[in-house]
């Protein structure tokens, strides 16, 4: 008898009959607030442009299309590298099905002016009637003389 006792409060060999799953939820949670929160620097930190500043400018703009010009004249549609004649013909594609299709354009400010009048241009002639110029927004506005 004091063997089936002993038996019966050591046995290790028994099957689990549930599994805790709070634990696991909580890691996932943690791992998707990390993961929400450093994506954004991760797309930021793609590729390099230092925006003119403006104290009066307006709010970001909801778009479909960013354009960027490098101040080494490098042009990138929505974070991929494209040229001249593919962005073109990647505008007229996305205005074909959008009508109200807007486009912000953001230029280094050392780019050349130049550059950024003829994507501007590009940019409208192929379907593209709203647009905006990303600027990084001044903290104080300097008073004019």
């Amino acid at each position: 008898m004091a063997g089936n006792v002993n038996q019966d409060l050591d046995s290790d060999d028994d099957a689990i009959a549930s599994i805790n799953i709070i634990p696991f939820v909580d890691i996932v949670l943690v791992l998707l607030i990390i993961f929400m929160v450093t994506s954004t620097a991760i797309v930021r930190a793609a590729f390099q442009v230092e925006l003119p500043k403006a104290a009066a400018g307006g709010d970001s703009v909801d778009s479909t299309l960013n354009v960027v010009v490098t101040k080494s004249g490098e042009l990138f549609l929505n974070g991929e590298s494209t040229t001249r004649g593919a962005l073109a013909e990647s505008v007229r594609r996305e205005a074909a099905g959008k009508p109200g299709l807007q486009a912000v354009i953001a230029a280094d400010k050392v780019s050349a002016y130049g550059e950024v009048i003829a994507v501007i241009d590009l940019v409208k002639a192929n379907g593209v009637k709203s647009f905006a110029l990303n600027i990084e927004r001044e903290l104080t506005a300097t008073p004019r003389p």
